[in-house]
């Protein structure tokens, strides 16, 4: 930062870590569950709030409202993150809670950054620390807590989730920060509303990453000759990054455009498919996972109603391997687009699905005899393969009566197709068949 002849040591954090706050008053956002007058904000305020665990993407505050927390508690907050700690630290942690709050009983926040990291054991080692009251503690994770934490310090500690903060509360901090940082508010700034709006959509909903872009924008905009900062558009273009995917391959981010984009097939929305396949290339996202996921929409959503479907989710992923990414990529965008538009049926999905339970839970019923192979003499003298009907040689290629069930499960009917696209033929075709079994005189179990 430019010294303009004022007598102060500048601090040399960052201007988010300058503008961290202290109090419940100056942290914004999260208000669905820190509105004031709310059960967690009585307690915090109040100094007597309990284990909890914190889960939402980055740059929403929860490292912040931990150490809110511990303020208001009076507490000595221990800060540890499960990337770098291990057993040695979380030890050493234990042994300084106990030894603080026998000595001047005073109690010990723990803060575990990235706790989903740990692994079971070391989660458990928290369990008897949490229970005796040696710490409060306080673990923060960008991963669903359902699948990334034991149940055991689920059932210990509450879990909030935050949410990614809206343009408007970005907007409120970077004009707290120009107001009331130290350093930025003794300088000549000038960034207008639409400037800030800018970088409040760039970050998105990132706190911090709103304040770094800030900094950057007021550093790179310094005029020398007028001792002035003027952010405009021309210093927003350096600053701002070209693609404002926050994306995590390994995270829920990815897992919520996976799943935006399948449903979005399954819908019968092109133009939304297209989209949210764009938003997974943008991040980084590898296109041959869309092309694996189109091939299992193909069955699971599409299915017979339109077959070609799953040629065509195919020959995308070969076209990708034949010719390389950026024709690859479009295959898959064409792909995406056919089968968002095709006709849709589940009918095989629920089908096979149901079929795979009976299989498991039925009783091992036998094949029956006339299904039965009969490669030797001794097969074919106790009737294996006798009396069956050869559907070749019937009327239209279908012996009318036959039945290729179990005797017990003879009625049973897996398979429904709906009356879009081809299935709409199959099951008129499965209806006659149908009917030519109910008058058929040669059925084969009365």
């Amino acid at each position: 930062m430019t010294s303009l002849g004022f007598d102060f040591t500048p601090d040399v954090r960052p201007l988010a870590a300058r503008m961290r706050p202290t109090s419940l008053e100056h942290y914004v956002g999260q208000s669905h569950i820190l509105s004031k007058g709310s059960v967690l904000y009585r307690a915090i305020e109040s100094g007597r709030c309990h284990s909890l665990i914190l889960w939402g993407p980055p740059g929403v505050g929860k490292t912040t409202l931990a150490e809110i927390i511990a303020n208001y508690a009076d507490a000595e907050l221990i800060k540890l993150s499960a990337v770098s700690a291990g057993i040695k630290e979380v030890r050493e942690a234990v042994v300084d809670a106990k030894n603080r709050l026998a000595q001047f009983g005073r109690r010990t926040l723990l803060f575990v950054d990235e706790v989903h990291r740990f692994n079971k054991s070391q989660q458990d080692g928290f369990l008897p620390h949490i229970e005796d009251g040696t710490f409060i503690f306080i673990g923060a994770t960008t991963e669903n807590p359902s699948f990334a934490l034991n149940n055991a310090i689920l059932s210990r500690a509450r879990v909030y989730t935050l949410q990614s903060l809206v343009e408007d509360e970005l907007g409120q901090v970077l004009k707290d920060a120009l107001s009331r940082d130290e350093q930025l508010s003794k300088l000549a700034i000038t960034i207008d509303d639409s400037a800030l709006e800018l970088i409040a959509k760039a970050a998105s909903g990132d706190a911090r990453k709103a304040l770094n872009l800030l900094e950057q924008a007021v550093d790179l905009s310094f005029e020398p000759n007028s001792n002035t900062h003027l952010v405009n558009e021309l210093v927003l273009k350096q600053v701002l990054p070209s693609q404002l995917s926050s994306y995590d391959n390994k995270g829920d981010l990815y897992y919520d455009l996976i799943s935006a984009f399948h449903k979005s097939v399954r819908g019968s929305a092109p133009d939304a498919a297209l989209y949210w396949y764009c938003r997974i290339l943008a991040g980084g996202g590898d296109p041959l996972y869309v092309a694996r996921r189109l091939l299992a929409i193909a069955t699971e959503d599409i299915g017979n109603a339109d077959p070609r479907a799953m040629q065509v989710a195919l020959n995308a992923w070969d076209i990708f391997h034949r010719v390389g990414p950026s024709e690859g990529e479009r295959a898959i965008a064409q792909a995406t687009l056919y089968l968002a538009s095709a006709p849709k049926s589940n009918a095989v999905y629920m089908a096979f699905n149901q079929a795979k339970r009976d299989a498991s839970s039925d009783p091992n019923y036998p094949v029956p005899e006339h299904l039965r192979n009969a490669p030797t003499k001794l097969m074919k003298e106790l009737g294996f393969g006798e009396e069956y009907r050869y559907a070749h040689n019937e009327p239209g290629a279908f012996a009318a009566g036959e039945n290729y069930f179990p005797e017990a499960i003879q009625e049973r009917q897996y398979y429904h197709p709906t009356d879009r696209g081809l299935e709409k033929q199959i099951a008129d075709k499965l209806n006659y068949l149908q009917t030519q079994n109910a008058q058929s005189s040669t059925k084969r179990y009365k």
